[in-house]
């Protein structure tokens, strides 16, 4: 059966008009885009092609249908070619003149120079930021192409779509639009780089580029990915079963895996305590990023890049934990035999006492992670390299608090070991004391280690500085305050008169070698603490000045009344006194008990 005179009218008009637009037949069509002239142009070639479509429906004879087809493929061709111009012609707002200068490491700087859309979604994002990676309500879409080209685009592409071509229409799409973001990507210093070219980069260039990874990724999940998937849902929702998903995977798959092998590289290179905190930073951003990716992939065609990130959380996580773990080992075995001059604070206690208060600055990330115990020694352990640590006395800790207890107990274990390497037993006492107070004032000056550790954990460690202060003085002072002792000086007999002149003379002469020598090697000493240093020279001051004034006063006439007397009686009571205030200084002092000694 013929079709209706009038259908034959429509059809024949509807050809003439695709034909006229025929790239391939004419030049004048070759040189002009529909969509870039008059809308009533548009608009009567879009209605060429429903009517060829209707045609097709309706066709019974093979030539009428071979004609509609034909004319329905060169329809398809011009309308891709309108499809792509479109879209290349609309690219302009993503290319953000903000995002140029990647070579600059603060954002702001390279973001503040140029008003665009994107830019000012990204000081948005930055102005909120509290200096975490943690904010809420943070995915921000923009227009990135003008209402009238998303209504050109939408009915395109329902044509190409109601016509069978659905996947040439996606792939001019996803081509197009993956340009526009390897672009913006380029801008944000996402370099195309395998994990094991990432992996081969020295950690000093990594720590540079996880700063600007992390700024770039929140970037790209809630303003870029975010805002690529708008476009797609503007152009194909409801054309077809989810093909506003798939057009969105075309076009974001391959970026968003080149964005996120970055994370992946660093989650799986070789530990090293330095790496702990930027692998933190990495947790702490792609944590907060998660429930924003998993608003962007929702779809199952994008299930992939929302595995991939928790998968890459996951190994961060469990690289910081083993970082913990290697870090303890590293300070428990660190080598170093070389005592630090005058039994100041050690390089070793720095470090760790630094990296622990940086730890605390990370404590909810830390808490999360750290879920388990140290291995620690115990009171029943025979391995002489392992220190005892009695976790029963702190059940009401945290896992993470226990780690860092453990590591403050593995450090002074290390220092005990490093304190038996001075030949002076004085000096050994003074570098623990200084030592482990160091250890303490760190951790009263950071509140958040404080709240973890405890108090009472913080006064055994008091303790033990004071303990070592009262060994030191033991150590040194006693032998010399045995000098000023009555005993031995008096002859039997008379014993408020029979005092054995030569027994004093010998005596004030051992306390004043033994005094000068304690002054030559301890003004060379250094208690870096001034507090600490002052504390102890008061203590010493105490016992030794009142002891000498009394001996001087019991004695002094016995002394005087014989010949010479200044060669035993070198120094009063103030000289002593001054002579203290040269202790710990770090330095050879030439103050008035040396000039007087000579």
């Amino acid at each position: 059966m013929e079709p209706p005179e009038n259908d034959v009218v429509a059809f024949e008009s509807a050809e003439k008009i695709i034909l006229r637009w025929d790239s391939t037949a004419s030049e004048d069509a070759r040189e002009k885009m529909i969509f870039a002239g008059d809308r009533h142009e548009i608009d009567r070639y879009l209605q060429a092609v429903d009517e060829i479509q209707r045609s097709m429906e309706f066709a019974t004879l093979s030539d009428d249908l071979n004609k509609a087809n034909s004319a329905i493929q060169i329809a398809m061709a011009r309308l891709e070619d309108e499809f792509r111009n479109i879209l290349i012609a609309h690219t302009s707002p993503m290319e953000a003149e903000s995002l140029t200068d990647t070579s600059n490491e603060d954002y702001h700087d390279y973001n503040s120079e140029v008003d665009s859309p994107l830019t000012k979604e990204l000081e948005h994002q930055e102005s909120n930021s509290s200096g975490s990676y943690r904010s809420t309500n943070s995915i921000r879409e923009i227009d990135l192409m003008p209402s009238d080209a998303i209504y050109d685009l939408r009915c395109i592409a329902e044509r190409m779509i109601s016509a069978g071509y659905l996947r040439e229409c996606i792939q001019v799409y996803g081509s197009v639009r993956k340009s526009a973001v390897d672009s913006s990507f380029r801008k944000l210093g996402i370099e195309k780089q395998s994990i094991g070219d990432i992996q081969r980069l020295e950690w000093e260039i990594l720590e540079t580029k996880i700063r600007r990874w992390i700024r770039a990724a929140k970037v790209c999940v809630r303003i870029l990915f975010a805002s690529e998937k708008k476009l797609c849902e503007q152009i194909f929702e409801g054309l077809g079963t989810a093909t506003d998903d798939a057009c969105f995977a075309e076009t974001i798959k391959g970026p968003a895996i080149q964005l996120f092998n970055f994370a992946e590289a660093i989650s799986i290179s070789r530990r090293s305590p330095e790496k702990l905190f930027k692998i933190l930073d990495l947790h702490d951003a792609l944590s907060d990023l998660l429930l924003d990716i998993e608003i962007v992939f929702d779809s199952k065609s994008s299930e992939s890049i929302r595995v991939q990130a928790v998968e890459i959380l996951s190994r961060l996580a469990e690289a910081a934990r083993g970082i913990l773990s290697e870090f303890e080992n590293a300070v428990l075995r660190e080598p170093s035999k070389v005592p630090v001059p005058g039994g100041t604070i050690h390089p070793l206690t720095r470090y760790v006492m630094n990296y622990i208060s940086l730890i605390s600055d990370y404590k909810q990330t830390m808490l999360a992670l750290i879920v388990s115990k140290p291995s620690t020694g115990s009171r029943y352990s025979s391995d002489p390299n392992t220190p005892d640590m009695d976790l029963c006395e702190l059940e009401s800790q945290t896992p993470l608090a226990l780690h860092l207890i453990w590591i403050t107990v593995i450090l002074q274990f290390n220092l005990e070991g490093k304190s038996k390497f001075y030949k002076d037993t004085s000096l050994a006492h003074l570098f623990v004391m200084n030592n482990v107070h160091y250890i303490v004032e760190k951790i009263k000056g950071s509140p958040e280690l404080r709240e973890m550790i405890g108090d009472d954990y913080l006064k055994k460690l008091t303790g033990k500085f004071r303990q070592a202060a009262i060994n030191y003085q033991r150590s040194t002072w006693v032998r010399v305050l045995y000098c000023l002792r009555d005993e031995g000086l008096h002859v039997k007999g008379n014993f408020s008169s029979g005092v054995s002149k030569s027994a004093l003379r010998e005596r004030f002469k051992t306390f004043n070698a033994m005094f000068e020598e304690v002054h030559r090697t301890q003004s060379t000493w250094l208690i870096p603490d001034t507090q600490l240093r002052e504390e102890l020279r008061i203590s010493i001051s105490e016992k030794l000045i009142p002891a000498y004034r009394s001996f001087l006063g019991r004695f002094r006439s016995h002394i005087e009344s014989g010949r010479h007397p200044e060669n035993y009686i070198k120094y009063s009571g103030e000289d002593i006194e001054t002579a203290v205030l040269d202790f710990f200084e770090g330095y050879q002092v030439s103050q008035h008990i040396r000039r007087r000694s000579q």
